[in-house]
């Protein structure tokens, strides 16, 4: 059954409204056609095949030539029957022309109950018209009566209103529903926009109450995650900057002091803490301000390559046509550059793929590298981890390049994997909706 339902809230909602509709229907019509539509039919039939057993009776009581004229005339003119007597016929030697239909056979019957001689009906010679064949002494009888002696137009008209109020009804409860349904297809592209860090400004609460308090709960909750996220960018960059303060004097000093091997260890402890300091800030930045726009990714990350190979990184770049997706541009080009130093660091060749896949823009960085151990893929991610647990800079950075991606990439509401590269070494998929 889950199969076959609808899985939209509109096509379910009119399915619940459709569904007791279709129901009454049926049982209306089960009713009408018991208690009215059979009963009505029945009761014509009856009604034929008595003035069918009257003129039989008549004929009977006056079979001449004037007699039979004068039942013709009564026929016609106060019971809407042509009659006719074929003397010396036989039923058997007749066309013969039955129909099954259930109007037929309850005037089949009626004819039994009245008329009591041998019989056939024909409903099919001709349009509109049933004749009657009746096997009498004489002859055989013929009696062709209008169809509408037999049918009720009730029928119609009943299943026309039945149809035809079903259809406006429904109508209705569509458009109505559509109205409804609309303010929570609002509220779902506005959560998605806000998942991929796209803004959503004409978004409002409207509909139903209930989904105004959604609404509005969604922009009570958007507004204090970017709060959040404002404080914490401003505070991260404050503390960065405030720290370059101290360690540029400690560099005067140093510089002004006496060189020696403690001195030499100093500077390098300074230019750690800079470096260290830097990725901090680039980490801040991740989440800043930036309004993202449609971006030709191919371009960018040919842009990108370049720049790596002026460095002496040994890259490469295949992309599947134009790519273009909203993006903030910057926090887009660190999160790639950062995945590039990362494998460059570590490996001797670094590939990239770009192309659309379904209704994302997936991209991989392989490397010849030595790669990651399976049980350190999610640990990469964490902030301030680093394989290598020493903190010399020539073996790694300080734990924030991998985790700066990350958050760049959630931010645009895609996600990033690692996993084994077919190069030997590690790769990083990039997924980002389009």
């Amino acid at each position: 059954m889950k199969q076959i339902l609808p899985k939209s809230l509109l096509g379910r909602t009119v399915l619940i409204i459709v569904t007791p509709l279709v129901l009454l229907q049926l049982v209306s019509a089960t009713v009408f056609y018991e208690s009215h539509w059979t009963k009505v039919s029945l009761g014509m039939a009856r009604g034929l095949s008595g003035d069918v057993a009257a003129l039989i009776e008549l004929l009977h009581q006056d079979p001449s030539p004037e007699g039979i004229m004068v039942i013709r005339q009564l026929a016609a003119r106060t019971m809407g029957l042509n009659v006719k007597l074929h003397k010396g016929k036989i039923l058997a030697n007749l066309p013969e022309s039955q129909s099954g239909n259930i109007i037929d056979r309850m005037f089949i019957r009626s004819l039994n109950e009245s008329v009591r001689r041998p019989f056939k009906v024909d409903s099919e010679s001709l349009d509109k018209r049933v004749i009657v064949l009746v096997q009498l002494p004489e002859g055989v009888f013929e009696v062709i009566a209008n169809r509408k002696r037999l049918f009720s137009s009730t029928t119609y008209i009943f299943v026309l209103w039945m149809v035809g109020t079903s259809m406006i009804l429904f109508g209705v409860a569509v458009i109505f529903m559509r109205n409804q349904v609309r303010p929570i297809r609002r509220l779902a592209t506005a959560a998605d926009a806000f998942g991929k860090g796209r803004d959503a400004p004409r978004f409002k609460p409207e509909g139903a109450t209930e989904v105004r308090q959604a609404a509005s709960a969604f922009i009570s909750m958007r507004d204090r995650i970017q709060r959040q996220i404002t404080q914490r960018t401003e505070m991260l960059a404050g503390v960065s900057h405030d720290l370059r303060t101290p360690i540029t004097r400690m560099k005067l000093q140093l510089e002004m002091a006496k060189s020696s091997n403690d001195t030499e260890d100093l500077k390098r402890d300074i230019v750690e803490m800079e470096h260290m300091l830097d990725g901090y800030l680039a980490f801040a930045r991740g989440e800043g301000d930036e309004l993202p726009k449609p971006t030709n990714i191919s371009s960018m990350l040919s842009d990108i390559v370049m720049s790596a190979q002026r460095k002496g990184t040994e890259v490469d770049l295949h992309t599947e046509g134009d790519v273009i997706v909203p993006v903030r541009p910057n926090a887009f080009k660190r999160c790639v550059t950062n995945l590039i130093d990362n494998a460059d660091r570590y490996a001797t060749h670094v590939s990239v793929r770009a192309g659309k896949r379904g209704d994302a823009i997936d991209v991989t960085i392989d490397d010849n590298g030595p790669g990651i151990p399976s049980d350190k893929l999610d640990d990469v991610f964490k902030p301030f981890f680093r394989l290598d647990e020493s903190r010399n800079q020539g073996t790694g950075g300080v734990g924030l390049g991998l985790t700066i991606a990350r958050d760049v990439i959630r931010g645009h509401g895609g996600e990033i994997s690692l996993e084994a590269s077919p190069a030997g070494g590690l790769r990083a998929r990039l997924k980002l909706p389009i």
